[in-house]
């Protein structure tokens, strides 16, 4: 059996990387690979502290080569995309150079404020692969060839629990609930969230923490809101149809249930999940203007935007279940995630070693 390595700053958490790499993880299995997980932070096989992103000193590329020894093939999970420890891409890709190695580029430097422009290293023994097809076209400005492989999505995943999530959160049945499921950013546009909230006089619900320093800011953003604020995952709720109480951690379905619009003002995403997770859940989703969210647009998804309250408030009024099954439909057709493991043995097959 051959071996795998996913390798990056952190994996096994809420953000969009570690999640990706997760489903990379199940079709690399599903394709005959043993896998073992390499990281700075994070429940890993294997901790190396100085892959991490606030790391005082990069690690050293013996510590690289004993993770990942005996690796057949090494995924570097944006850790050489991003220049957020420049040393430890460095370090990674002198102890890659030459080896299988498959760069899965979540975000570019340059698509980032104050990253650079530097592009990723390359190498004639390793493979790019993008989540969209911007990055992919820009890192061929730069003389690197890739593959895009979107994201992908479970479109079976069963509903959630609606009444009891909304139960237990206190929201009644006619109150409007709109859920932002990120993590707070500047790029995730809090505001422009909020804002449309309390325009059309709903709960605000952001599902995530806030991150890189912005606590202060969300605080000071949420304690001045106009109307009511609910933030993280909901409390258990009533498992449906029984009397006893649902142990189980509340899960991403029960909040996509719960609410009746799904927020993403974001400026900026790689990619930005909850488009794609808003129609497997069969919910409207109001988008922000950012470049990739155009191009998952095209794939024929009828989405709102943030400048188009009135007509968000037309359809919440009466909602048309004919505009979620189609989202849905597109999904399922572009977005599946038993497409994965084809799309990514399309990639290994071009690699110099036989899988």
């Amino acid at each position: 059996m051959h071996l795998a390595a996913l390798l990056s700053f952190r994996l096994g958490g809420t953000d969009g990387v570690s999640i990706e790499s997760a489903k990379w993880r199940s079709a690399l299995e599903g394709l005959g690979f043993e896998v073992t997980t390499v990281a700075g932070e994070g429940p890993v096989d294997h901790l190396v502290p100085g892959l991490a992103m606030a790391a005082q000193k990069p690690p050293a590329r013996r510590e690289i080569e004993r993770a990942t020894e005996g690796a057949d093939l090494v995924v570097v999970e944006n850790l050489c995309s991003l220049p957020l420890n420049r040393g430890a891409a460095e370090v990674v890709a002198q102890a890659r150079a030459g080896r299988p190695t498959i760069l899965h580029h979540h975000d570019l430097a340059w698509q980032r404020p104050g990253l650079g422009t530097d592009p990723p290293p390359n190498d004639p023994a390793w493979r790019h692969v993008t989540i969209n097809e911007l990055s992919r076209r820009e890192l061929s400005d730069h003389g690197i060839e890739a593959t895009t492989i979107y994201n992908r999505f479970d479109t079976a995943t069963p509903a959630g629990a609606r009444d009891g999530t909304r139960s237990a959160l206190g929201v009644q049945p006619h109150e409007r609930l709109f859920l932002q499921p990120t993590r707070a950013l500047p790029r995730k546009n809090v505001p422009g969230g909020l804002a449309l909230a309390q325009r059309l006089s709903a709960t605000y619900w952001l599902l995530g923490p806030a991150e890189d320093g912005y606590g202060p800011e969300l605080d000071r953003l949420l304690a001045n809101a106009e109307g009511p604020v609910l933030r993280g995952p909901p409390p258990s709720a009533a498992a449906p149809n029984t009397a006893a109480p649902n142990t189980a951690a509340p899960n991403t379905a029960d909040a996509y249930a719960a609410c009746d619009l799904v927020l993403l003002p974001s400026t900026w995403e790689g990619f930005g999940n909850p488009a794609l997770e808003s129609a497997v859940h069969r919910r409207p989703l109001c988008i922000g203007p950012y470049p990739v969210a155009r191009e998952l647009a095209g794939f024929g998804f009828e989405w709102f935007g943030l400048e188009e309250p009135d007509r968000i408030d037309r359809w919440l009024a009466g909602p048309d279940a004919a505009v979620l099954e189609h989202n849905w439909e597109v999904a399922d057709t572009h977005f599946s995630l038993r497409t994965l493991p084809e799309r990514i043995g399309a990639v290994l097959s071009t690699l110099p070693i036989s899988f």
